[in-house]
């Protein structure tokens, strides 16, 4: 009889340490890491993401409705990442999607982009 009470004690002490680990979600340790990001800090935070890359040219241009982000504008430039663009503008939009993304808040990318000046 002992040994049963002790199985149940421990299962139950078991689903209780699995619910508190699936439980709510805690708050990053890591300082660069944003959650609950607003429209308005996620479209601060893209376009600072997008003016640092080498890659991309100047002047997109950023909008974020319930953290889907919309960019718009033009991928032609002559320097970007070292090369002219059309040609590579595939890799271009790939790379601008990828830096979008990797924003904390973003849950969709949408391009409004044309490819000439």
């Amino acid at each position: 009889m002992k040994h049963s009470a002790l199985c149940k004690i421990s299962s139950l002490l078991f689903a209780l340490l699995l619910l508190a680990a699936c439980g709510a979600p805690t708050e990053s340790s890591d300082p660069n890491i944003q959650t609950g990001s607003s429209d308005a800090e996620i479209k601060s935070q893209v376009e600072r993401a997008i003016a640092g890359a080498s890659d991309l040219p100047a002047g997109l241009m950023v909008a974020v409705n319930q953290g889907a982000v919309t960019i718009s504008g033009s991928l032609a430039c002559e320097d970007c990442g070292g090369q002219q663009t059309p040609g590579n503008v595939g890799t271009v939009q790939q790379s601008l999607g990828a830096i979008v993304r990797a924003v904390p808040g973003v849950n969709d990318v949408q391009f409004s982009l044309s490819y000439a000046n």
